[in-house]
């Protein structure tokens, strides 16, 4: 189990190796739990609490294995703030990596119910995103909330053999160092938008470092696997300001930014596969 050790304005985070019990996730994301919707909500806002829907979704089988909550400025949303629960159905936890369903949801009417497909890796606790083009799910709020939410879940359980056939073409194209490192200069150009003033505080190389002997290889999908750990769900890289001062990279915790740089380079990973094939 891991609890964000930095809170600042990103999400605290919670993931573990089993089925999160409401006590813990109360801890790091108690909008789960509101009461009662926002009150900048209008009478057309039909309010569910989270953890109904999270109720109705354990009773078919999904389970919570990771939660976040974003850190606001104002302290009277921070019992309706964005929140995010990353779940995996009993069918779905096997092998390397566990298929995820991920759900957005707020209760300040910055964020409808959304799902999206994800998956974990084992042998390095990513938290992977998969792409726009793998479909997503967005349930207003209004009208039979649970049922839809249901319903999207088992939509984008059933895409996940997409994913399968997607992560299967990766690992199976092989990647030279230029390519590799061009992947890499655009990844760090997602993440950094550097320019000639302010630099990238790492390089490609950098990004492409292996943290373990068993991604010392070449392939799309453990290099794109490198690249995510090292630019989203790790940091820790040894960095300079654009100064030159010494100081070290930082995991992406933000919900936001990080579905959405997670989203990006899953799809110019899914590109270069597709310039490959």
């Amino acid at each position: 189990m891991r609890l964000a050790s930095r809170f600042g304005y990103n999400a605290p985070q919670l993931r573990s190796a089993t089925p999160l019990e409401d006590s813990q996730i109360m801890q790091v994301a108690p909008s789960i739990f509101a009461t009662d919707k926002h009150g900048s909500r209008s009478e057309r806002y039909t309010y569910i609490p989270t953890i109904e829907v999270l109720n109705g979704l354990r009773k078919n089988g999904f389970q919570p294995f990771m939660v976040a909550q974003t850190r606001v400025r104002d302290e009277g949303k921070r019992e309706h703030t964005k929140h995010m629960i990353r779940l995996r159905h009993a069918d779905q936890i096997n092998g390397a990596e566990a298929n995820e369903i991920i759900l957005l949801n707020s209760h300040d009417g910055s964020s409808s119910y959304q799902m999206l497909a994800g998956q974990f890796r084992f042998v390095c606790c990513n938290g992977l995103v998969c792409g726009q083009t793998l479909g997503e799910v967005r349930v207003p709020h209004k009208g039979n909330i649970v049922d839809n939410v249901l319903q999207g879940a088992f939509d984008v359980l059933d895409g996940f053999d997409l994913i399968r056939e997607s992560t299967d073409a990766m690992k199976s194209v092989t990647l030279d160092r230029g390519e590799q490192q061009a992947l890499a200069t655009a990844a760090l150009e997602l993440k950094y938008e550097p320019t000639v003033l302010k630099p990238a505080p790492i390089t490609a190389d950098d990004a492409l470092m292996a943290r373990r002997a068993a991604d010392h290889q070449d392939d799309l999908y453990t290099t794109f696997n490198r690249l995510q750990e090292n630019l989203v769900q790790r940091g820790g890289l040894r960095a300079r300001t654009a100064s030159g001062r010494r100081t070290q990279t930082r995991p992406v915790e933000g919900i936001d930014q990080n579905i959405k740089l997670n989203r990006a380079l899953w799809v110019l990973a899914e590109e270069m596969r597709k310039l490959k094939g």
